[in-house]
């Protein structure tokens, strides 16, 4: 069974959020928002299901509008814990899409990331694009996507889980991505 197949995906936003967004370098972000946006987009063709979390937004403000705006049913998971996994309404819904492959983006890689992440590799595949996570500075991102992969997480990169889940060329789906890609 191929663990990108769309059927076994979930989609997992964490924390792009204005106040924190800020504070990144700027073409690193805009990049990885691009890269957040085709992931969204493979979610919106497959009905992949999507789960988003703000941490503290009364401090970090909300959710990027460009990302809030790409998921239907905006409703996103209000935090103060740094792993997604010990807010019970973020295991529930995440129990309830029955899906297997967790695809972890967003920010801090070393932070809610990789702590989300190790406490996610024991019940689902997860996969961690390396260009859809970012930190404040690149040694935390590099070493936070290291502890991600050493935790179990497969550190991949979005082209990477897209093709995956496309499986092949020549299909209206390949067709919208990789126009999204030029």
């Amino acid at each position: 069974m191929n663990p990108q197949n769309p059927e076994n995906l979930c989609i997992l936003l964490i924390d792009v959020q204005e106040r924190l967004c800020a504070v990144m370098d700027k073409p690193v972000l805009d990049q990885n928002v691009q890269n957040m946006l085709h992931l969204l987009k493979l979610a919106e063709i497959y009905s992949i299901p999507v789960i988003a979390t703000e941490q503290y937004p009364k401090g970090l403000g909300r959710t990027l509008p460009e990302l809030s705006a790409a998921i239907a049913n905006w409703q996103p998971i209000e935090k103060t814990r740094f792993s997604c996994c010990g807010v019970s309404e973020f295991r529930d819904r995440l129990n309830a899409t029955g899906r297997d492959t967790v695809v972890a983006m967003g920010m801090e890689t070393h932070i809610c990331v990789l702590q989300t992440v190790r406490d996610l590799v024991g019940t689902h595949k997860v996969i961690v694009p390396a260009d859809a996570v970012l930190s404040r500075r690149k040694l935390a991102w590099k070493t936070g996507l290291g502890l991600c992969e050493r935790a179990g997480a497969e550190v991949s990169v979005t082209e990477t889980v897209l093709f995956g889940a496309l499986g092949q060329a020549g299909t209206e789906e390949f067709r919208t991505i990789s126009r999204r890609l030029r």
